[in-house]
């Protein structure tokens, strides 16, 4: 990820503000005979997933606020005080490039660290595939985009595995794994709680599978290249308009292939998501006639989805009804 080094030398920096301004002892989480887990997770999958699998029994907190866009946060010397007390510490992975150095910063021998993504299969994304594919570009273009691809750096894991229920499912069993590593005396009623939410996952994608069976086409554009897993569960074709990261910004060519695409593919919906500006996927659809929705990526709930009371399968659901509508339009 970028600013790698930056990164690694403003958390090195944090912790030598933590280590100067607090501490705490040895009796905290689990360590103590009655106070409850500390679990810290990175953003909202994490913590949704860490929360259903903990119920009571342990206090879990999310680092990055509400509403942020996740994949440039970096922690504060607050954030980094709460790494290194926690007895379990959950992040994804791929997304959260500041990780490794938070963790070496702020050791602590008896932290739980799940890599809730470890051992599942990662796709590759870029902003070019699915359209490339789709327009049969010859042998000559295709190579040259993926080196302009590769100079952009838009190579790399797709880290939204959250997105594919089916791996959801398996991200929630690594959590369980920690908790009971973390904290054995409640083995059975993590076990219960995780059992509990898998069964409510798999439903869910059932229902997806429902609701995506007979759709008229199975192409979809999206503003962010966030829903390769989504798709590759059910048989559809994500078209990016930009790559991985919500920040890149579409070459005026990529943007001319996309319209090109739309008019071609009679594409009615242009997706967005809901903590990025959505202008990009506006100006497609205004030039080809078509309307904008949201398919959301679950990175981060607003304050308008915290207070409606969504939640990753509430939000789940909404973007299969954006799905169905867009890819059954007339």
């Amino acid at each position: 990820m970028k600013n790698t080094m930056k990164k690694t030398l403003a958390i090195s920096a944090s912790l030598a503000l933590l280590l100067a301004a607090c501490g705490k002892g040895e009796e905290s989480g689990a360590n103590g005979s009655d106070a409850k887990l500390s679990v810290v997770t990175t953003f909202y999958p994490m913590y949704e997933f860490s929360k259903k699998v903990a119920g009571d029994l342990a206090d879990v907190v999310a680092l990055i606020p509400a509403g942020t866009e996740p994949h440039d946060w970096e922690p504060s010397a607050q954030d980094m005080a709460k790494i290194k007390d926690a007895d379990v510490f959950v992040y994804n992975g791929i997304v959260e490039g500041w990780v490794d150095a938070a963790l070496t910063s702020a050791p602590n021998d008896k932290r739980v660290v799940v890599r809730a993504s470890e051992g599942l299969t990662t796709l590759e994304g870029t902003a070019e595939e699915a359209h490339e594919h789709e327009h049969g570009e010859d042998e000559h273009k295709e190579d040259e985009h993926k080196e302009e691809d590769q100079a952009a750096g838009e190579h790399a894991e797709d880290p939204h595995v959250w997105l594919d229920p089916g791996l959801a499912q398996r991200e929630v069993a690594a959590i369980e794994a920690a908790f009971e590593q973390a904290d054995p005396a409640n083995k059975e009623a993590y076990k219960k709680n995780a059992d509990a939410y898998i069964a409510e996952l798999k439903a869910l994608d059932e229902a997806f599978q429902a609701g995506l069976k007979d759709i008229k086409t199975k192409q979809f554009v999206t503003q962010h290249a966030a829903f390769g897993y989504l798709a590759h569960a059910y048989g559809l074709e994500q078209v990016p308009i930009a790559g991985l990261s919500p920040e890149q910004e579409p070459s005026p060519g990529k943007m001319a292939e996309i319209v090109e695409f739309a008019k071609a593919h009679q594409v009615k919906t242009i997706f967005f998501e809901t903590l990025v500006d959505p202008q990009v996927a506006r100006t497609v659809a205004d030039e080809i006639g078509a309307k904008t929705d949201v398919l959301n990526p679950l990175e981060g709930l607003t304050d308008e989805e915290k207070k409606d009371g969504l939640d990753y399968i509430g939000i789940m659901k909404k973007n299969l009804e954006a799905l169905v509508k867009a890819l059954n339009a007339e």
